[in-house]
């Protein structure tokens, strides 16, 4: 019997086309997505999005990045998929929580927060979450001073609520996003943290529950083969 496997990918954008170079991704159990669906995106577009993605797999749990609007949030609500400030059993001892929105950024985004508001939800989590043998922790905004926080000239510029709670908690993953050029993996403590960068770039994870224990691999839609699905979607 094949192991379980979840995709996880985020920074859509609205930029789907390598949505289907994902091999394999109907036999899932599920997708993770981390964010940032959207442009400032309202209803229809939040639709459109999700919906595109569960054409290929109907199992979806999802949150709001800071471009996201609270249309986005009430769509995700509505839809039953929404993963912000959850505890979702994904079964076989899995355990998911996740947090949205990002600290704040320099460019007044719709769906920013202070530090003291992202450690209030993350604590909120710690009772549910510590049932489960393996968890994943799923967030817009990286830890802080890590590989997957760094902005193009360098500066971290991760949430360090989300770093504190990594380091003492210990989730076995933590998938992230909200920085693009931080496509990277880094491992604390007991915990892989991962940023697959921009979806529209083809970065995904593929997360794969193997004898009991989850293990992530940081994979890359390739450009061509994204760019030849997009061309052929077109053409039809």
């Amino acid at each position: 019997m094949a192991e379980p496997f979840w995709i996880a990918f985020g920074d859509i954008h609205e930029d789907l086309h390598c949505l289907d170079a994902i091999p394999d991704l109907e036999q899932a159990e599920g997708v993770l997505v981390s964010g940032d669906m959207t442009n400032v995106g309202g209803r229809d577009t939040a639709v459109r999005i999700l919906e595109r993605i569960r054409a290929r797999n109907a199992q979806v749990w999802a949150l709001i990045g800071n471009m996201d609007t609270p249309e986005v949030e009430q769509v995700l609500r509505e839809r039953g998929v929404y993963a912000h400030g959850r505890t979702v059993n994904l079964g076989r001892g899995v355990g998911l929580y996740g947090v949205g929105y990002s600290t704040p950024t320099p460019f007044n985004t719709p769906s920013e927060v202070g530090e003291e508001q992202i450690r209030e939800w993350l604590e909120q989590s710690r009772p549910n979450l510590s049932r489960f043998d393996q968890t994943i922790l799923l967030v817009h905004t990286p830890p802080f001073e890590t590989a997957t926080d760094r902005v193009g000239n360098g500066v971290p510029v991760g949430s360090r609520a989300v770093r504190e709670f990594i380091d003492s908690f210990q989730p076995t993953l933590c998938i992230t996003g909200h920085i693009h050029e931080s496509r990277a993996v880094e491992v604390l403590g007991k915990t892989t943290v991962i940023n697959p960068g921009s979806f529209g770039a083809g970065g995904y994870v593929r997360v794969a529950l193997e004898n009991g224990t989850l293990r992530a691999e940081l994979l890359q839609a390739e450009p061509v083969q994204c760019a030849h699905q997009s061309q052929g979607k077109q053409s039809g």
